[in-house]
């Protein structure tokens, strides 16, 4: 199947698009590579949804018949090799809460109510457990520790990428694993672009002062530039090298961060976005599980 992605400058081999029996998802190459986990980020093509949820809708919030989103999760299931009753999924506020969670969470947020609220990063070292977050524009956020087993996935809009999700999912994952942060890979994945994503002056300064900051002022200033003033007052944001720069600052190296080259705003009739839809859309989801040994 042929699907003409806009692509934008991204880092490395980017994303590569993948498709099955009509069901489109995308992956990190370099994480791929190393056979520790199983991991994609769906796209809207390849489910049952129909109308503004059309058709890999992966939210049961936003007016779709649960029937259609239980069918949805079944696809993405089997492209895993997993079942709906292995997803652990995310309660996201726009925090910076990170929850380590286990087999005994095991369909949380699909085959059984969460019995956890406001946590938008998960980790885990235990193979089978698959992580699941959400998305429509913000930014999800893959981190791979193949050392040492672990994973964790993690959502970050504006909020969470001043409140630098990385580095917060970068300390859980050490304190419960022992993750040594030279050790990790991650993949920051699809959002909304620089060129698409206005932003008013209080959410400029607040990016001024996270740049600011002493860690962040050591990187390059290259790495640092995530806003272009415009002639209206207003800001463009870049929120994937504002994450980027919170991954480098928190000591992750370079040569190990893969940056998406796709922006959902630029690809709206093969990615959700909230901006680009007015709000009337489905979810996307970023998923990963750890292989067994």
């Amino acid at each position: 199947m042929s699907v003409d992605w806009k692509r934008k400058e991204g880092k490395g081999s980017g994303m590569k698009y993948n498709c099955r029996d009509g069901l489109g998802w995308l992956t990190f190459p370099a994480i791929e590579e190393t056979g520790v986990v199983r991991h994609l980020m769906s796209t809207r093509l390849g489910g049952v949804s129909g109308g503004e949820w059309s058709s890999m809708n992966l939210s049961y919030s936003r007016g779709d018949r649960k029937e259609n989103v239980d069918e949805n999760f079944k696809r993405i299931a089997d492209v895993l090799g997993c079942a709906p009753a292995d997803f652990v999924c995310s309660d996201q506020t726009h925090t910076t809460c990170v929850r380590r969670v286990t087999a005994a969470d095991k369909g949380k947020g699909v085959t059984r109510p969460r019995d956890y609220r406001d946590v938008d990063g998960l980790i885990t070292d235990e193979p089978g457990v698959v992580l699941a977050t959400f998305y429509a524009d913000c930014v999800p956020l893959l981190f791979v520790d193949p050392v040492r087993r672990a994973v964790g996935l993690s959502h970050s809009g504006w909020r969470g990428s001043v409140g630098k999700m990385g580095l917060r999912t970068v300390e859980a994952m050490e304190a419960a694993f022992g993750s040594r942060r030279e050790d990790l890979l991650v993949g920051i994945g699809p959002s909304i672009c620089q060129d698409c994503y206005e932003v008013s002056e209080d959410v400029a300064e607040a990016f001024r002062g996270l740049m600011e900051e002493e860690e962040m002022r050591k990187l390059p200033a290259k790495k640092r530039d995530v806003l272009y003033g415009k002639e209206n007052g207003k800001y463009q944001l870049n929120l994937w090298k504002a994450n980027e720069a919170v991954c480098l600052a928190a000591g992750i190296r370079s040569e190990n961060i893969s940056v998406t080259d796709i922006c959902t705003c630029c690809n709206p009739s093969l990615l959700f976005s909230h901006r680009a839809s007015g709000g009337k859309r489905g979810n996307l989801g970023m998923f990963v599980v750890l292989n067994e040994r």
